[in-house]
């Protein structure tokens, strides 16, 4: 295999098939060669690493034994130059690995890193490397309200979406001639790279066995794949492919390779490999290693000599589409909020909406033109999003409550973390660092917070500030806090939200809310005070940003004009060239990576929380 450059230092990998609880031994094996035939730069175990739940349970099994003594470092590694990547299988992970990976991030013990459900690494050497893990299963695929975790062993659509938007390499073009007034500007201008390295899976695509002219052995592994795979396949175009596929047993398939028309001939290869451990698979024929050497960044300029038609390239079978429910207020705590389809208004035998008597007036707007329009019901404690007394808040990214107000980070927080792609703008605050202040008592907004009861909520509010401010500049930071404070009939809670900005980028802060409103039609208030003062006692609806340097900018909301809540963080993923981090829904984390941003963030936050 030839490369256009030849300065680019090759990078050797070794792949390993499901060890199923057979670790130590795995390890030694690796080490017998890496001597051989190394030095491997990395090691990609692919399948079930450590084997079927049931195994487990029995504490006084070796299986066991050797999770124990991988996950206090007591075990033998693999080398002392190889970073070793193991993934999820079929099987649910073992708790005590589960708990390790929310308290480390990923890092199980030296050099051993366990991989995100969907996650993007990329390497030192500058590899790009993709893992889907868990397997599919066509009546759970789009049942899901999120991403399952590792406790779940399948996949479904949230965890391919969220696949999808960590494997996006978004760059903003700036200079002359380029202006982002608009939301659907910056998704238009962002140039976009979806292409990976090496890709590693459970499951094997749908498609995969399409124009190759090698048997499966034998006829009992048949298997129809995945055919969400497909999909990913065609976007992100590995140069790799590897899987374990599990079902009736793994065996090892080597397909020809293929190439990508639309992308200057890339090659993509794809191998499956047998099982080192589990029972009957020591010992036996059935290949379980895999090494190759693959060159970051570099195009083919030599076609193999055996290549195919490639699988994916025909008439592409789109996705099949999520089936929705009629919902309103999605939101970044709890994701969908599920309400009764509204009801048409009646019509009449002609086909025209019933008019109101004659006589008749609003009592609310006086208008004798529609009809009687319900007002819409009041959202209660009990169905809030961020009322401590809903039993559906998402408790487990709370990070600290004190007296008046709760601290917690949101549901797919616009700074990257986990497994994200590495992003040169923002900052390494630990957990991320966006996060909100919430009153615990349930009033619309702060402007509205009764006068009796607002100083305590107002003084713990700036404490927080505070806090997040000493936080912050430990990392290189300093925090830009917003509110949407938007009066409806259905009311609402207030809260504010803050997010980590790098120090060398705090000068640009007002001046790209200025250019973003301007674009939008929103405008900020000269004296913004006076403005809010206006807006005592809940009189009216504003938008209030907090600068680095103690201004505020207020823009007061316009009953006639809409006004989106995603304003603030459609600024700042402007601002740190984040774009792709728009929208929340695509940046969800599974639960357990919830829990690790928690504890990340809990950890750094615990000699400035005020409520300790």
């Amino acid at each position: 295999m030839g490369y256009v450059s030849k300065k680019l230092t090759p990078v050797k990998i070794l792949t390993v098939g499901s060890a199923f609880g057979s670790i130590r031994n795995l390890f030694s094996k690796i080490r017998t060669i890496d001597a051989k035939h190394g030095k491997f730069d990395c090691v990609l175990c692919l399948g079930d690493f450590f084997g079927p739940l049931q195994e487990q349970h029995n504490a006084a099994s070796d299986s066991q034994n050797q999770i124990v003594e991988l996950l206090n470092g007591t075990l033998q590694g693999i080398t002392h130059t190889s970073l070793c990547y193991i993934m999820q299988g079929q099987n649910p992970l073992p708790e005590s690995v589960i708990e390790q990976y929310a308290r480390t991030g990923g890092q199980l013990c030296k050099d051993v890193f366990l991989l995100n459900k969907s996650g993007v690494v990329s390497t030192a050497h500058g590899l790009r490397i993709a893992c889907l893990g868990g397997i599919y299963n066509s009546g759970i695929y789009d049942s899901s309200d999120g991403p399952p975790g590792f406790a779940s062993p399948f996949y479904t659509t949230h965890t391919v979406e969220r696949l999808l938007s960590n494997t996006m390499n978004k760059s903003l073009k700036t200079g002359a001639g380029y202006d982002y007034g608009s939301l659907a500007a910056i998704r238009d201008a962002a140039s976009t790279s979806q292409l990976i390295d090496i890709f590693i899976t459970n499951d094997w695509p749908a498609s995969i066995t399409s124009h190759s002219s090698l048997p499966l052995a034998p006829p009992e592994h048949e298997h129809p794949g995945s055919p969400p795979l497909d999909e990913v396949i065609r976007k992100i175009k590995p140069r790799y492919h590897l899987a374990a596929r599990a079902e009736p047993s793994p065996k090892f398939w080597e397909r020809e390779p293929f190439t990508w028309d639309d992308e200057s001939g890339r090659v993509s290869r794809f191998v499956s490999l047998g099982a080192f451990g589990g029972e009957g698979q020591i010992g036996q024929k059935q290949r379980w290693f895999y090494a190759f050497s693959i060159v970051p960044s570099a195009t083919t300029t030599q076609r193999p000599s055996n290549i195919t038609k490639n699988p994916f390239a025909a008439a592409a079978s789109r996705l099949p589409k999520r089936v929705h429910e009629t919902t309103e207020g999605e939101n970044f705590i709890f994701g969908n909020i599920h309400h009764p389809i509204k009801r048409p208004r009646p019509e009449t035998p002609g086909g025209q909406t019933s008019k109101p008597a004659i006589g008749y007036k609003c009592k609310r707007c006086q208008s004798t033109e529609g009809g009687k329009r319900r007002l819409p019901k009041e959202i209660g404690p009990e169905e809030c999003w961020f009322c401590l007394s809903n039993p559906k808040l998402a408790k487990h990214l709370i990070v600290s409550i004190g007296t008046e107000c709760y601290l917690t980070l949101p549901r797919g927080q616009i700074i990257p973390t986990q497994s994200a792609p590495d992003e040169c703008n923002v900052t390494r605050v630990p957990g991320g660092g966006h996060v909100l202040i919430v009153p615990i008592c349930h009033q619309p907004t702060y402007n509205a917070i009764p006068a009796d009861i607002s100083p305590p909520i107002l003084d713990e509010t700036n404490r927080y500030k505070s806090a997040l401010r000493g936080l912050f500049a430990e990392h290189g930071a300093v925090p830009v806090f917003y509110e949407v404070a938007r009066l409806s009939a259905k009311g609402g809670h207030a809260h504010v939200q803050a997010v980590p900005v790098p120090i060398s980028l705090q000068n640009k802060i007002e001046a790209v809310f200025l250019k973003e409103g301007r674009a939008l039609g929103i405008d900020f208030e000269s004296d913004a005070d006076g403005a809010l003062e206006a807006c005592a006692g809940g009189a009216r609806s504003y938008f209030r940003v907090d600068l680095p340097d103690g201004r505020k900018l207020i823009h007061l909301m316009k009953d006639d004009v809409p006004f989106s809540v995603q304003f603030g963080r459609q600024v700042l993923a402007s601002l740190l060239n984040i774009t792709h981090r728009l929208d929340w829904k695509m940046c969800i984390l599974s639960e357990e990576e919830d829990k690790a941003d928690v504890e990340l963030f809990k950890k750094a936050f615990a000699s400035f929380d005020p409520s300790l």
